[in-house]
């Protein structure tokens, strides 16, 4: 099934201490709490799978994968109370954090370029 016409939020957050269950814990009701609001459509909180090959990055300790129904919504979620009470509460537990935002790429090319494309 392919997703058409949405934004898609996906975060990673490497901890300071990832081997303390406390902090793992923590994290995840975070984000379990941030998992209420409003504009998101759909989430998934993940953690890397057992796979190996030379171009997966599995250093990360949680994934935050967000469906929207546009930009104007993923905005709302990042100035929402539950957001930067998030921000606030568990920002210490990260050491870094990488976001990726993506958008449909139908609307951009045409059927011509995307073949030349892909």
């Amino acid at each position: 099934m392919q997703l058409k016409n949405i934004f898609i939020h996906h975060v990673f957050f490497w901890l300071k201490n990832p081997g303390s269950k406390e902090d793992l814990a923590a994290l995840l009701a975070g984000l379990e709490k941030l998992s209420a609001v409003e504009t998101i459509q759909q989430f998934h909180i993940g953690k890397p799978a057992a796979t190996s090959r030379e171009v997966i990055d599995g250093s990360y300790s949680f994934s935050w994968f967000l469906l929207f129904k546009n930009k104007a919504d993923q905005d709302s979620y990042q100035v929402d109370p539950i957001h930067l009470n998030f921000v606030k509460e568990c920002s210490h537990l990260w050491q870094k954090v990488v976001v990726y935002d993506t958008i449909d790429c139908q609307a951009e090319y045409s059927n011509d370029m995307r073949r030349s494309l892909f």
